[in-house]
């Protein structure tokens, strides 16, 4: 395994949860998704929220540390971003892809949802690449 540079999968996870925030918040496609995943705010008002908010960031944190795996000790800015992305456009979205053609749901909800992802991976690559590893003898590749 490489070495990992925990504050940084910690604040990607931050970063890329408070993108979801924003992302599916009214802001931006908050409504359309809720339309085209057929959520009410009264079922979206359901559950514990506190558990779906923490297992939520939980899986945000493992799939941060499992890319920081990939990526290796590091990464250059550009490395980072451009796997990111490509991890988020084409094995996530991709995914995704796949089961909505089969599950008949909208292009509209896979832009909305494969377009999250590829932000998100986008981002850790570039949070993974740009802070200073603590630990680590050399500096982060410019």
């Amino acid at each position: 395994m490489p070495e990992i540079n925990w504050l940084a999968v910690i604040v990607a996870s931050v970063a890329c949860f408070v993108l979801g925030g924003i992302w599916y918040s009214p802001l931006l496609f908050g409504k359309a998704w809720q339309r085209e995943t057929g959520l009410t705010d009264e079922k979206l008002k359901q559950g514990n929220m506190a558990l779906i908010f923490g297992v939520s960031f939980v899986l945000a944190l493992l799939a941060t540390w499992n890319f920081a795996n990939f990526l290796g000790p590091r990464p250059s800015l550009v490395f980072g971003s451009a796997v990111g992305f490509s991890a988020g456009l084409l094995w996530v979205a991709g995914s995704f892809g796949i089961n909505y053609l089969y599950e008949r749901k909208s292009f509209k909800l896979f832009a909305i949802n494969g377009g999250y992802h590829t932000l998100q991976f986008t981002i850790i690559g570039a949070v993974l690449a740009l802070m200073p590893c603590t630990d680590c003898a050399a500096p982060p590749c410019p």
